[in-house]
């Protein structure tokens, strides 16, 4: 079996601001140190952007840093949707992170952006040393570039980004985010220290709308271990009622996911695979009902199943564990920490060549790969994984093996502190 050291991960460029060597300790001109981060919405509010920056921050505050959170008071942008007192009585303890939730507003109709009015005053009042923005095109960016140009406070920001053909939620949402390409990122991402990128692909795609981009570093996330899977009860296949062996996906329900051409490659498979069933786990942003219609078009209603948001971990990695492969057929991921998921199990993964997931999936090694928005290809790629097992199990353990070891928060963490040591070295900054 090859060591950890030698997967394609680990050779990738990408971890290029990262070292498999931990370091237990941050530097001492970091200790201290106040970082703001600043994403959209954070737990329990649900998704792998939030998921990466809580993971950050938890570990930050573990180095020394005194690393905060400034968010909004939002469950889900799509549907639009506040956070409940009971949702926030559930999620994680208030304490273990210093999270402050600003009330985002939005325009109306398709045009979810969400605004933070009078964030910048925040940002002023938190007196942080550094500033980390999550996600590109989004309001937070504006407010930390007009921190900068005003009050000299450094920013970077990790992009987690999405072309707009990928965006769901609606064709004027997607106007709304090509006008902001067009016309503000530029101007923008000019007073930006640092652009965090988690691919070469991501940075080629950045460049097409902005040749002149700021100084970038690659910091690829981490992997997040679940529990070990539920078994009471059946697990997965018992709360959820599968019967038979079954295709696993996990995200969101959203129109850049490729749902309908999963459904027309399970609908392939229908006849040659009886007991074949799927399941489909994750939050609706608003393709859910099509989903579902599709699946009755096809007559395979009584074979798919749409479970919602799996909030228990234990059982999530049941679903993982107990799936014949696990498909991620999106027409765009940044990277696809669901894919280090359903690896971890050792369940072997098909995906589509796009965005960050090469960096993860080594063709016919740890998993295959598709063109995306091809049902035929993919149905393909999974009737062979189906046929045989001895392959499947074999892309599974590496994948199991190899790959995910070679993710891990702490390498993400270490090399954002030196990407945090160059800002401050080069804007003269340091712990406030």
């Amino acid at each position: 079996m090859a060591s950890p050291t030698s997967s394609s991960a680990s050779r990738d460029p990408t971890f290029s601001s990262g070292s498999p060597d931990a370091r237990p300790t941050v530097s001492e001109g970091l200790r201290g140190l106040r970082v703001l981060h600043v994403p959209t919405r954070y737990p329990p509010g649900p998704g792998g952007v939030e998921r990466h920056v809580r993971e950050v921050v938890l570990r930050q505050r573990a180095h020394g840093l005194d690393a905060r959170v400034l968010t909004t008071d939002l469950y889900t942008e799509i549907p639009w949707q506040r956070l409940s007192p009971e949702q926030l009585a559930s999620g994680p303890s208030p304490g273990d992170v210093p999270v402050a939730r600003h009330r985002a507003v939005s325009l109306g109709g398709e045009l979810h952006y969400p605004f933070l009015p009078g964030l910048y005053l925040d940002l002023r009042r938190a007196a942080p040393s550094l500033v980390h923005v999550h996600t590109y095109g989004t309001y937070q960016g504006f407010s930390a570039a007009l921190a900068e140009r005003l009050n000299r406070l450094p920013w970077v920001m990790t992009a987690h980004f999405h072309p707009t053909w990928s965006i769901w939620g609606g064709e004027k949402r997607k106007q709304l985010r090509g006008f902001y390409d067009r016309r503000l990122a530029a101007p923008v991402l000019r007073h930006l220290a640092r652009l965090i990128l988690q691919s070469r692909e991501e940075e080629r795609m950045l460049r097409e709308l902005i040749p002149d981009l700021p100084p970038i570093a690659f910091v690829p996330p981490g992997y997040t271990p679940l529990p070990p899977p539920e078994s009471g009860g059946g697990g997965f296949r018992g709360r959820f009622g599968v019967r038979g062996p079954f295709l696993l996906f996990t995200g969101r329900l959203a129109s850049n996911k490729g749902l309908p051409v999963l459904l027309d490659a399970f609908a392939s498979l229908a006849s040659r695979f009886p007991d074949l069933e799927l399941a489909l786990v994750g939050e609706d942003s608003g393709e859910g009902a099509a989903t579902r219609a599709h699946a009755e078009k096809l007559g395979l209603s009584s074979r798919v199943h749409l479970t919602g948001f799996v909030k228990e971990e234990s059982l999530l990695a049941s679903a993982y564990a107990q799936a014949e492969v696990f498909v991620l057929p999106s027409d765009y991921e940044a990277f696809g920490l669901v894919l280090l998921e359903a690896l971890a199990q050792g369940t072997p993964v098909v995906s589509t060549r796009v965005g960050g997931i090469p960096s993860l999936v080594e063709d016919g090694k740890n998993g295959l790969l598709v063109p995306p928005g091809d049902a035929r290809v993919l149905a393909a790629a999974l009737e062979e994984l189906l046929s045989d097992r001895t392959k499947a199990r074999a892309m599974g353990a590496r994948g199991r093996d190899v790959t995910v070891p070679a993710h891990t928060w702490e390498r993400t963490v270490e090399g954002l502190e030196r990407v945090y040591e160059q800002v401050l070295h080069e804007t003269g900054g340091g712990p406030r």
